[in-house]
């Protein structure tokens, strides 16, 4: 497909349609307040996306409890408190025309005590000294991503987006290492994948019927198995639980190394499954408009910003404007991000990236 593909609308399942098929990634950028309100830096960011041409756009994780906290000023979305500013964020992007998701985070066993996180393993034996959620408990932090998701419509946002990847309490329930509970939420495939899908079905449930539900899933690490996300992605997209599937690979070209699926693109792993109404695509290194049109070809419906759009927080209609648009090269020094909007303690977290601020 050309570059000029990357621009047609794009139909949801629920809600208004994507004005393109460009996605916003979410962006972790700790430039939050300490109690998890949005900052004067996060609305100075959301401002700036929003006038860059994203058909999409995803807040940063936001914790839907206060104890599931994953790193320091994390936006949060567990209290009535946090409405005033995520309404601020939902409006601004849609003054900019864009739609709006809030992706709603759980840390599970990564939680981090040093900022107020209170580890929540799936299985007794991952830390030292700490027990298993139980049912119970478990059952409270689905409910409380249900709670979240009313928040966020309720802040005027489109939808949520789940984040199911890198470890964090969706993906560890997912994962035979992580999860060896012999309640209904371990053992079995089923029984692992319930939780996200209840909280799907609650979200559902909950909110309106235009509201969006986004899924996002990577495959690599923390004991996960592609062969079962597969089988698991397969049923979600069957039955057509999600308006989208955010694939969060490290490198979206990237070839699976083992398994049934060796010798394959990852990506197609999952673009090959029968989809019926749900809209799928990735993440992972996609810096030119060349390699975001080439994403089509391989079968996505859209392509997710990242890294890209820090460097250039207009990335989409840089590339409607060059059909050839590059990102400047890698590592860029800090004045660069900060002449071009960026907060410093947004460059201060960036400077946690292997080769991307070089000072």
């Amino acid at each position: 497909m050309s570059v000029s593909d990357l621009f047609k609308p794009l139909t949801l399942l629920h809600g208004p349609a994507m004005k393109n098929r460009f996605m916003l990634a979410p962006l972790t950028n700790q430039q939050s307040d300490y109690d998890g309100a949005a900052s004067e830096y996060d609305q100075d960011w959301i401002e700036q996306v929003a006038q860059g041409g994203y058909a999409l756009i995803q807040t940063c994780a936001a914790n839907v409890e206060a104890g599931g906290i994953g790193f320091a000023r994390q936006l949060g979305i567990y209290s009535d408190a946090h409405l005033a500013g995520l309404t601020s964020m939902a409006t601004t992007i849609r003054r900019g025309g864009g739609l709006s998701a809030v992706q709603l985070h759980h840390a599970g066993h990564r939680a981090r005590p040093e900022v107020g996180g209170i580890p929540a393993p799936a299985s007794d034996g991952t830390l030292p000294g700490v027990k298993a959620l139980t049912t119970e408990q478990v059952e409270r932090v689905r409910d409380n991503f249900i709670a979240a998701a009313r928040r966020a419509e309720l802040a005027g946002f489109d939808g949520v987006a789940l984040h199911g990847a890198f470890g964090w309490i969706l993906s560890e329930f997912m994962s035979p290492t992580y999860n060896d509970r012999t309640d209904r939420y371990g053992g079995s495939v089923e029984n692992r994948a319930r939780l996200t899908i209840e909280v799907i079905e609650g979200i559902r449930r909950a909110c309106g019927p235009d509201f969006q539900i986004g899924w996002r899933l990577s495959v690599e690490r923390y004991g996960l198995r592609l062969e079962e996300l597969r089988d698991i992605a397969a049923e979600i997209l069957e039955r057509e639980l999600i308006d989208y599937l955010d694939l969060a690979l490290w490198d979206s070209a990237q070839i699976v190394k083992e398994g049934a699926f060796f010798g394959k693109s990852m990506l197609s792993v999952f673009t090959d499954l029968p989809r019926r109404g749900v809209r799928v695509g990735t993440a992972g290194r996609i810096m030119s408009a060349q390699r975001a049109a080439q994403l089509l070809d391989d079968g996505c419906d859209f392509v997710l910003i990242g890294r890209a759009g820090i460097l250039q927080r207009d990335f989409p209609l840089q590339v409607q404007a060059n059909p050839f648009y590059d990102s400047p090269p890698l590592p860029v020094t800090a004045e660069y991000l900060r002449t071009g909007g960026l907060s410093e303690r947004f460059i201060n977290h960036m400077r946690g990236w292997p080769s991307f601020v070089s000072d």
